[in-house]
Formats: C-alpha cells, structure tokens, sequence
C-alpha cells in the first residue's frame, strides 16, 4: 500500500516538475540566453590586385567561399567573452576608412576599438565614444569605441575587401594590445572579457 501511494504521489509532481523546467527555459531564452543565430551568407569574391590590407592578420574575401554574417552579438553581461582582434585605425591601414564615430583616422598608440555590430549598435543608438574595460592576460585597459566591426557586410571597397566581421570581436589598437601585454605580431587571437567603464 505505501508503495503504491509513493509512486502515486511521485507520478502527480511529473507534470509539476516538467512545468518548472518550461518556465525556466522560456525566462532564459527572454534574459537572452539564447545565443545569436547567423542570419545569412555573403558570397565571397576576390579583391581588386593591392586592393585588400592584409596587415595585423587581416583576411580577405576569396572567390568561391561564404561567410556568415550576423545581425546580433551574444548578450553584454557584466563581463562579456569577446575575441580580441589587431586593427590599425591610422590613415592606409588595414581598417580602411575612417572611424564611423567620428569620421577620423586614429593613431596606433590610442586606446582604440570596433565592437561587432551587435555591440556597437544601431545608428541612432550606439557606444560611440563610450569607454569599455578590456580584461585579458591578467591585466586591464581602459579603450573608446570609435568604430564598428561590420558583421553584416564585408568582401566591397567600403570594407576593404575584408571579410564580415564575427559577432564576438573587440577589434582593438596596437596600444590595447601593448597594454594587455599581447604578442600583436602573433597569430593568435586572445580570449578577453570587456564591460562598459
């Protein structure tokens, strides 16, 4: 009889449980939980001769391939994993043009960075000029964002025939690099964590 009732009872707190697992993975997927998806590809093509920087590791398009290009970022916590990319904002190299924030070229010796579009933001609503904390290899620097790290669109004059950008890049100066204490002419691209100053 005892038996009886505790499997009785047990199989009354399933529906219970099963009801408690839904509500939690539908709060985690509101809080952002849910990673961001790609939301398309970009045919590759070859860049014009000399026409694609390949400095700081740069990539270019390649005829024949596809890259994904993402319209979010994984959500901003109060420490955000982020990849940590080299870009030169100065004037001829591998950023291209200048700085969507200001319209300005940056010296390799500022405290500079791109954020990833969906970090960066929507035009009337971004972090241009914001001050982020970059945290890696034990130590910190304090960097402004003054341009986007386009993972929407790549491989076209506009973007140096490079390719889209990840959806997880701090695309920094040389100077955070140095800061950091960084091999800049490595081929490696550190894992870093970085939150809003």
């Amino acid at each position: 009889m005892k038996m009886k009732l505790g499997i009785s009872r047990l199989s009354s707190l399933v529906p219970i449980l099963f009801s408690i697992v839904v509500i939690g993975c539908c709060l985690i997927a509101a809080e952002g939980g849910d990673d961001c998806k790609e939301s398309g590809k970009l045919p590759g093509k070859n860049p014009p001769p000399g026409k694609c920087n390949e400095d700081d590791n740069s990539k270019c398009c390649a005829e024949g391939e596809s890259y994904s290009i993402f319209q979010c970022s994984p959500p901003v916590t109060e420490q955000t994993k982020a990849i940590l990319t080299l870009n030169s904002f100065q004037e001829g190299g591998d950023g291209g043009g200048p700085s969507k924030c200001d319209n300005m070229y940056h010296s390799d010796d500022e405290a500079v960075v791109a954020l990833s579009t969906g970090w960066f933001g929507s035009d009337d609503n971004n972090r241009c000029h914001k001050s982020i904390i970059i945290s890696g290899n034990g130590k910190e620097v304090k960097a402004t964002v003054v341009d986007e790290c386009d993972s929407t669109q790549g491989c076209d004059e506009e973007h140096d025939f490079q390719r889209p950008c990840r959806n997880n890049v701090v695309d920094a100066s040389k100077a955070v690099w140095k800061a950091l204490g960084v091999d800049e002419n490595g081929k490696d691209e550190p894992e870093i964590e970085w939150s809003e100053a």
